[in-house]
């Protein structure tokens, strides 16, 4: 299905087809309908399926059509880390490109200059919040925030919300908001917790399920259950073996990426790493090593783990626990292609234990845990419940950039011109036939737009 099959407002379609957003993905074909309908919807979905679009879409047509409060919070979506705040207020602001839409993120970890802006922003109202749960209690407490009038109310990746402890914040919020309202809830998988909070806070929903996709039945799936520090060690031991070439190991951050790819180069391998501080000339040249069998392993970031043809790679190692199962998937997924005989190694620290069980639920497999090699000392117990809160709950690190606000406190998105009184920025395209032509846009709007989305 196109988007421009759905009855969406113009303003809307005219931001996804400067972005070249044409076709919806499985997720928003079946959820947009329904919501734009004002039914509440239960969506099964993991992290790189479209979920963000499938609900933001249908919440921004509803702020174009229809009348709410004046000063109401009139939306708010929860998520658990201010990592996916973040990446879900940049997707508002492109898709709400061409509409006068106001909205704020509220995640903790800011200084005192955006906490103060935070509370303008709540107490004037905005179309639409997106915020962590601690963060949105403490305002709550401090009577910062109104939510008795709320219209919709998101509830992103519930099931990370359970795993970081965060449900009794998020009932809680939900005492605050209206009976009368739109609710949607998403989650990758639906324990009976969330099962059971689903029922209490929705009602008669629709449910959306998109599968995820299994891993490859002839890839050898196993685990070293380790502390962080042995985890060198079990590489080292991995790589005495002469025979093995064609690796990719992924890691969770570029320094990480950088420092693994000397260790193993100072140990006379040959390996180069992979990462988005690379620009595109040296990233052809490390595929092209690879390719050629210059090198024999790549250490990689995130980056590689989807759209690239390579057919003959013998073994995935995850030096860390990908963040979803849908990551894991796609990682391993690197190996055994072509119906080729594969192996997937993952290295699992106390910290990761819990991450990599649920991993095995979504994927409905229990991964073979391996013995340690000699030498290495004895491994952490495999008690992934007793790690269940072991990563911070908002994690992540502050987003340090510099960002435009307007007279409440917000990220402006109003297609406006410079205004003395509220200092906001001109986020208009320059020649206004962008606002009233899919047509006529220019290319201009469209890179720009394109990079906003990035």
């Amino acid at each position: 299905m196109y988007f421009s099959e759905l009855n969406l407002e113009d303003n809307i379609l005219d931001a996804l087809d400067a972005m070249r957003f044409e076709k919806c993905t499985p997720i928003q074909e079946r959820a947009i309908p329904p919501l734009l309908e004002g039914k509440d919807i239960i969506g099964v979905a993991q992290t790189g399926t479209g979920k963000t679009a499938a609900y933001l879409l249908p919440i921004l047509n509803r702020l174009a059509t229809e009348q709410f409060p004046p000063k109401a919070i009139n939306c708010v979506i929860m998520v658990p880390t201010r990592e996916l705040a973040q990446q879900i207020d940049q997707s508002l602001e492109a898709f709400s490109y061409f509409m006068p839409i106001s909205g704020v993120s509220v995640y903790g970890g800011n200084d005192g200059v955006r906490y103060e802006q935070e509370i303008r922003a709540l107490k004037l109202g905005a179309d639409i919040i997106i915020a962590t749960p601690g963060r949105l209690i403490s305002h709550i407490k401090l009577g910062d925030v109104n939510l008795s009038q709320t219209s919709i109310f998101v509830l992103d990746e519930a099931d990370r919300m359970l795993d970081m402890g965060f449900i009794d914040d998020v009932k809680s919020i939900v005492k605050q908001l209206p009976e009368k309202r739109q609710t949607m809830l998403f989650s990758a998988t639906m324990p009976d917790e969330i099962q059971s909070l689903a029922k209490s806070i929705l009602h008669d929903p629709v449910s959306v399920e998109i599968a995820i996709a299994k891993p490859a039945s002839h890839i050898d799936q196993s685990a070293y259950i380790c502390f962080e520090k042995q985890k060198l060690g079990i590489l080292r031991h991995l790589f005495s073996d002469p025979d093995l070439k064609r690796v990719i190991i992924f890691s969770s951050s570029k320094v990480k990426v950088r420092n693994l790819a000397a260790a193993l180069s100072q140990r006379h391998l040959n390996v180069m790493a992979m990462h988005s501080d690379l620009n595109q000339k040296q990233r052809d040249e490390v595929m092209r090593a690879f390719k050629n069998g210059k090198i024999d392993i790549i250490v990689s970031t995130d980056l590689l783990s989807r759209g690239i043809d390579i057919d003959d790679i013998e073994m995935v190692i995850n030096y860390d626990v990908p963040r979803t199962a849908d990551d894991y998937v796609h990682r391993i997924g690197r190996t055994a292609r072509a119906n080729k005989y594969g192996k997937a190694i993952t290295l699992v620290s106390p910290d990761e234990q819990f991450y990599f069980h649920r991993i095995e639920r979504v994927i409905e497999k229990e991964v073979r845990k391996d013995p340690l090699p000699e030498g290495l000392g004895d491994a952490p117990a495999y008690e992934p419940e007793a790690h269940r809160n072991s990563r911070s709950k908002n994690g992540g690190r502050f987003d340090k950039r510099s960002q435009g606000t307007d007279y409440r406190g917000q990220k402006s998105r109003r297609p406006a011109t410079n205004n003395k009184k509220t200092g906001a920025k001109d986020s208009r395209p320059k020649d206004n036939k962008h606002r009233h032509s899919r047509q006529n846009r220019r290319h201009d709007s469209s890179a720009d737009l394109a990079k906003k989305q990035e």
